[in-house]
């Protein structure tokens, strides 16, 4: 149970701290589906930014079919939409289109993820959002982007995995490459659109102190986010040492290419752990700590080339000295002396940590379908305006009467019109 977690007791955020989220004010419409566009807002939701989440009535977002479930209700929807609004609105019809031109005109950031030029099937494109509201700033979520000759094709995470090189590097040279075991590119998306949306927000400001200063009267924009693209920014040096230097980055296993030692190695107790040496300083004081001093002068390992060469050898004499001891013994060794290493963990491990709990990485959520629960908690940590998570994932349509009287000062009589005509 969370509470067996959270030994030093409830650290959920409090009320308070939410109300000091650096984001109150913001308003965001987030009319994306599964798991790209959710992210981008679920960050900025943490902060304290009035996401509202756009989904088609007597469905929703299709997230909410992915398991695990608890009570029938999915468990990767409670973490993703949670401090988000749901509003149920049919964006394939005039009346739900009329509706959101009306919410657009409130909203300082729109996030969607439909296939390129579905918006402006339904005349709610940039042009007509931008209309009602010049300040917008619109997050476009794709597979390939609005341009180029890959825009119309289909495009979830796991190709865009492949084709940002990414997995081309994952595995073991004997093995197939690898996919993540999690949605990953559609991840790295999300957190490069809450990102671009804060500096497209930072430019409207500026561009408020000097009106004239664009020409057009707009201070919003559209920002265009493919899912391939972050995930191959991150892939740093490889499109320039394959122009200069030929080189094409293939599968190394859990080492890496450029640095050693670095990888996994086994602990006399069965444990995994991470050991990473990657500068000159690191590896002399790793090497001295585990009593291998004599490395230090073989001409092998003298410097990160040759380790780099010999790094087979060398990660046998670690996997030698570290598969003679326990983990802990092995923390207890090399951590004090400056050892870069750590155990692998999952998920058991991870809510049982006392650095985790100290730093209010795991929150407890008391939430009406689940009960009681434990979720990630707010990242990064700001020193005064914390953020904090209020509640988990809504249900479909709970704040339709909610959200149309605070932004629209629509009555209970005007949103029971709505819902009774199919708008909502």
């Amino acid at each position: 149970m969370p509470s067996e977690y959270l030994a030093q007791g409830d650290t959920s955020p409090s009320d308070e701290a939410a109300a000091f989220g650096p984001l109150q004010g913001l308003k965001v419409l987030d009319l994306s589906i599964i798991v790209a566009g959710g992210t981008a807002s679920s960050l900025l939701a943490d902060f304290g930014a009035d996401v509202v989440k756009v989904e088609r009535p007597g469905g929703g977002d299709p997230l909410r079919n992915w398991g695990p479930f608890v009570n029938g209700v999915s468990l990767w929807w409670k973490v993703h939409s949670r401090n988000k609004r749901s509003l149920t609105l049919d964006l394939g019809q005039p009346g739900g289109q009329a509706l959101l031109l009306e919410l657009a005109a409130q909203a300082d950031m729109l996030i969607e993820g439909f296939r390129p030029g579905t918006l402006e099937r339904w005349n709610i494109g940039p042009e007509q959002l931008h209309q009602v509201n010049p300040g917008l700033v619109i997050l476009r979520y794709s597979g390939f982007g609005q341009t180029g000759p890959y825009k119309d094709r289909p495009g979830f995470g796991t190709i865009a995995e492949c084709m940002s090189g990414y997995i081309a590097m994952t595995g073991f040279p004997e093995t197939p490459p690898v996919l993540p075991p999690i949605p990953l590119a559609d991840e790295v998306a999300g957190v490069f659109g809450a990102m671009a949306g804060m500096m497209a927000l930072y430019r409207r400001q500026a561009l408020a102190s000097s009106p004239d200063a664009s020409g057009t009267g707009r201070t919003g924009q559209v920002v265009d986010l493919s899912l391939f693209e972050p995930l191959f920014r991150l892939c740093i040096p490889h499109i320039p040492m394959y122009d200069l230097l030929g080189i094409v980055r293939e599968r190394v296993g859990n080492d890496f290419p450029d640095a050693a030692p670095r990888s996994l190695y086994q602990t006399e107790d069965r444990r995994w752990l991470g050991l990473s040496a990657t500068s000159q300083s690191t590896w002399e004081a790793l090497a001295r700590a585990m009593g291998l001093s004599d490395t230090l002068d073989d001409p092998r390992f003298v410097n990160n080339g040759s380790r780099l060469e010999n790094k087979d050898a060398l990660n046998e004499i670690l996997q030698q000295w570290l598969g003679s001891r326990p983990l802990e013994q092995i923390l207890e060794s090399l951590v004090p002396a400056g050892g870069v290493v750590g155990p692998v963990y999952d998920s058991a491990q991870i809510v049982n940590d006392p650095h985790y709990l100290e730093r209010e990485d795991i929150v407890q959520v008391d939430d009406p379908e689940i009960g009681r629960t434990v979720m990630p908690g707010v990242i990064p940590k700001f020193s005064d305006t914390p953020g904090a998570v209020e509640h988990a994932g809504p249900t479909l349509g709970e704040h339709n009467e909610q959200v149309l009287g605070s932004w629209l000062g629509y009555d209970s009589g005007q949103v029971a019109e709505l819902a009774s005509d199919g708008t909502i």
